[in-house]
């Protein structure tokens, strides 16, 4: 069955007047998106969708820059609509709002009806809030949408995640409208701001109605506390993702994750089969208790350098069933005894190709004989077995 309708789906694209690499990228994935459609019997690119933080700061010189690249890439057939968020807003949200209008020439809320879906984009306000008056213009568009075909999807885009839906909404959500879209199971809800990598397999939610990440161009953000070196890692910029959604005859939809630098998709995408029927969904909590375990292969090893006090680990990454989404590295005192260091690392899933192994580097507390361990962490709380190395410093 071949598509009738096809959007880009994309957000944190950052427009900086210091810096040429998100907009050489944003074109890059527009030309990208373009030549996947064409190379499709359904040919076109329907609708781009920029969900909010287009510009870095929201300046004259950033929007009328991102103007620039759209006209640049954009061909007609395509309808453009772009909301608006904190990052928009730093030069004053009111004046903002009219230099976007000026520019761009569109309201920030729009209802846009394609092939027979409805496509309902919203602009935050006070920064990632949405208050009475848009809760109301929300819910009018639901209800419209919905009584003109129940049984199809419903495309929701707002900047911000909804609270406790997909990867990074805990840090980086808002639920000012997570009830009003309760009501509604068909809807497929698109959102930012935490710059979540679009191929972790949580950034797709299902539990009331569907939830999608969509990345950025600019750097990616994870969205534990216990990472080394924190919440962006070293290689976080070697990043630019974005989503190509397409929508079936049948109602059902296909989520592509796309990475820009390789230019290829992530993994074979994420497939709603029946938005609108709650029993259906197959991206939900169910995960954490069905997921299997990470595996290292046979021959993996973990190898132990050491210069004084310091000692290097080096491990291959695990691999099938599922990508690893970290490693917990513990070094022991002597052959069974108190942990004395304990750290996670990221497995760098988020690049295409991910790394083939992983290192970390770890000071020790004084000299003698210790034990290193390391497992592999899927994105679902079920771990692998155990590599284990014995060395000695000092």
């Amino acid at each position: 069955m071949e598509p009738i309708f096809r959007m880009m789906v994309c957000s944190d694209v950052h427009y900086n007047e210091n810096r040429k690499t998100e907009p050489e990228r944003f074109e890059k994935g527009l030309r990208l998106a373009y030549a996947y459609a064409r190379a499709q019997a359904y040919p076109r690119l329907d609708a781009l969708y920029v969900v909010g933080d287009f510009a870095d700061s929201g300046t004259e010189a950033q929007m009328q820059a991102f103007k620039a690249s759209l006209d640049r890439g954009v061909q007609p057939e395509t309808l453009v609509r772009i909301t608006l968020a904190s990052h928009e807003y730093r030069e004053g949200e009111e004046a903002a709002l009219a230099r976007f209008g000026r520019i761009f020439g569109q309201a920030p809320d729009t209802h846009e009806v394609i092939g027979g879906f409805h496509l309902i984009a919203l602009t935050t306000e006070h920064g990632c809030r949405m208050f009475e008056g848009k809760q109301n213009w929300l819910r009018e568009q639901l209800r419209a949408a919905a009584a003109d075909d129940p049984k199809k999807p419903i495309f929701v885009f707002q900047h911000p995640h909804l609270t406790d839906t997909v990867y990074g909404s805990i840090n980086w959500g808002e639920d000012d409208t997570i009830e009003i879209l309760m009501d509604y199971p068909q809807v497929i809800d698109f959102s930012g701001h935490s710059h979540a990598p679009v191929n972790d397999p949580r950034s797709i939610h299902q539990k009331y109605f569907t939830s999608v990440g969509t990345g950025s161009f600019s750097y990616v953000e994870l969205d534990e506390f216990d990472k080394m070196g924190g919440t962006v890692p070293a290689d976080a910029k070697a990043c630019a993702q974005f989503l190509i959604v397409e929508a079936f005859p049948d109602g059902s939809v296909w989520i592509g994750p796309y990475d820009v630098l390789s230019e290829s998709f992530f993994n074979g995408g994420y497939r709603v089969e029946k938005p609108w029927e709650p029993e259906s969904f197959v991206y939900t909590a169910a995960r954490y208790k069905t997921a299997e375990r990470p595996s290292f292969a046979p021959e993996a090893v973990l190898t132990v350098k050491t210069d004084g006090l310091q000692a290097e680990l080096s491990f291959p990454q695990a691999f099938e069933p599922d990508l690893p989404d970290s490693y917990t590295v513990r070094v022991r005192a002597g052959a069974e005894g108190t942990v004395v260091r304990q750290l996670n690392i990221s497995s760098s899933y988020y690049l295409k190709p991910m790394p083939a192994s992983r290192a970390v580097c770890v000071t020790l507390p004084g000299p003698g004989a210790y034990t290193a361990e390391v497992f592999a962490n899927s994105f679902w709380d079920t771990r692998s077995d155990m590599l284990t190395a014995c060395f000695t410093v000092g």
